[in-house]
């Protein structure tokens, strides 16, 4: 038996004592897994975070403008669908001189070099976050429910940051007592960038910048998935390049001057199609500089880069602003190469579309990695199921005047002379739905119409919105129908 000696029972004591606390002292320190830390935790306010970035992006913003005049074109590029075996040459209708173009060019790289020099421009994001982002008010607001209901009806649980212009598009009622019933919330660009600073088509990758999520799947207010989001966070294209983009039906407008200013190389017509940027993924964690310069491209695009980008083609705008600045600052990126889709109905002189169909990214690469590209010969392989939905024009909003047959896009009238609906064709493309999704869609807008706590700024005064849905459901959706496009389930 051992002897008891009191010197070394303090002895052990203060050993355990110290031990615990260096236990204690590193349990507080050292920061749990990412997956269990509040989006908040360990961080000033996001308001405050948002403050601080803009005040430093701004300033370098500021100090480097294009120092030249607006660009001009020749004339406008012509709406030419994409061809991936063309031999045609880019467009090139830009008028700019040898002296304006070597001012963007060092514009162009002073930002560029500002930004990586800049000590106090701080992300705004939590780490390891993901979700949703959109930007909606006035009469998008309503279609944004829609599209949100949507998205809960997959069973994605994203959260949701709603960004709007200014304050005269908050909705107390909507934002304060609807929305956060669904995972979603309202922020206010203005409250961080000033009033008038930021306009429509420029709000988009500030909304992306100012959000709190690292990873982050943006969808216009019109657009919705098929099924959950975060699936294409955790697969291949994205997880090992950080940004996702999908395509508009025309050919790459960007000018050969915009190569020149950015210092890259020009691809071929045939490398991709122009981006229609309705839905794309980001992670800002991989892809901070790419967002910081496609920033840059939206501040100066009204008065320049829009124009070198798209030289007047359909859609100019902010749209070819995320995949340039990807390539300008070397990132990696994934386009899908399968085709967007019209959907619409038949008419007699072809096809009248309202809305996009977009693929679903881990198919797409699971053929393109196998070099199998349908986009140059579609019988290589069966095309990816449909992702998301751009229900771009009309918008869906059912207040508005998206019923009958006036309108060019809108539900058609059935051979007996009733309502019907607005997606009958391409067959094709309605089979690769698994769904019956416009009856998804239209049960979303019956529910956003029809819930008495549901008031909208833009429909006061109009009366029957819930009636007129609700009398459109019951024509058209309530019981089957011959015309109904049949769906194969999966």
């Amino acid at each position: 038996m051992g002897i008891f000696r009191p010197g070394r029972l303090r002895a052990v004591l203060s050993a355990t004592a110290a031990l615990i606390l260096i236990c204690t002292f590193y349990l507080y320190l050292t920061p749990p897994p990412v997956s269990t830390v509040p989006s908040t935790a360990f961080e000033v306010p996001l308001t405050e975070r948002q403050t601080a970035f803009w005040k430093v992006l701004r300033s370098i913003l500021d100090a480097n403008p294009p120092n030249c005049p607006s660009p001009t074109l020749r004339a406008p590029v012509s709406a030419i669908h994409f061809n991936a075996t063309t031999l045609d040459p880019r467009p090139d209708l830009i008028l700019l001189g040898n002296n304006e173009i070597e001012a963007m060019e060092a514009a162009h790289a002073n930002y560029l070099n500002a930004l990586k020099t800049a000590k106090k421009l701080r992300p705004v994001h939590s780490p390891g976050t993901r979700g949703l982002v959109t930007t909606a008010g006035g009469s998008y607001l309503p279609v944004f429910l829609s599209s949100l209901r949507m998205l809960r009806r997959t069973g994605s649980t994203l959260p949701v940051e709603v960004y709007m212009k200014d304050a005269s598009e908050y909705e107390k009622r909507i934002c304060e007592d609807v929305l956060p019933d669904m995972g979603a919330r309202c922020l206010i660009l203005s409250d961080v960038v000033g009033k008038d600073v930021i306009q429509h088509y420029q709000l988009k990758v500030f909304a992306v910048l100012f959000s709190s999520f690292e990873e982050v799947v943006w969808m216009d207010a019109d657009c919705f998935p098929l099924d959950k989001p975060e699936i294409l966070l955790n697969h291949e294209p994205f997880t090992s390049t950080g940004l996702v983009t999908w395509p508009d039906f025309w050919a790459s407008s960007v000018s050969p001057v915009y190569y020149n200013i950015s210092q890259q190389s020009m691809p071929p017509m045939t490398e991709r199609q122009s981006s229609e940027t309705g839905i794309f993924l980001v992670s800002k964690k991989t892809h901070y500089y790419t967002m910081l310069l496609a920033a840059y491209y939206n501040y100066y695009g009204p008065s320049h880069y829009f124009r070198l980008l798209s030289q007047g083609a359909p859609g100019e705008g902010d749209k070819e602003t995320f995949l340039q600045a990807a390539t300008a600052v070397g990132g990696s990126f994934y386009a899908v190469s399968e085709r967007v889709q019209a959907l619409g109905h038949h008419k007699p002189d072809g096809l009248s579309g309202s809305a996009m169909a977009q693929s679903d990214p881990i198919g797409d690469y699971a053929l393109t990695s196998q070099g199998k590209w349908r986009v140059q010969d579609p019988s290589v392989d069966q095309p990816p199921r449909v992702f998301f939905i751009h229900a771009n024009y009309p918008k869906f909003n059912p207040a508005e005047n998206v019923f009958g047959a006036n309108w060019e896009t809108a539900p058609t009238l059935r051979p007996d002379g009733t309502e019907g609906r607005a997606w009958t064709a391409p067959d094709d493309v309605l089979r690769r739905f698994g769904q019956d999704i416009e009856k998804a869609y239209w049960e979303e807008i019956k529910w956003v119409s029809c819930n008495s706590e549901i008031e909208f700024r833009t429909w006061e005064g109009k009366k029957g919105v819930c009636e007129k849905v609700e009398s459109y459901w019951n024509t058209v959706f309530a019981e089957p129908h011959e015309d109904d496009p049949k769906f194969v389930e999966g």
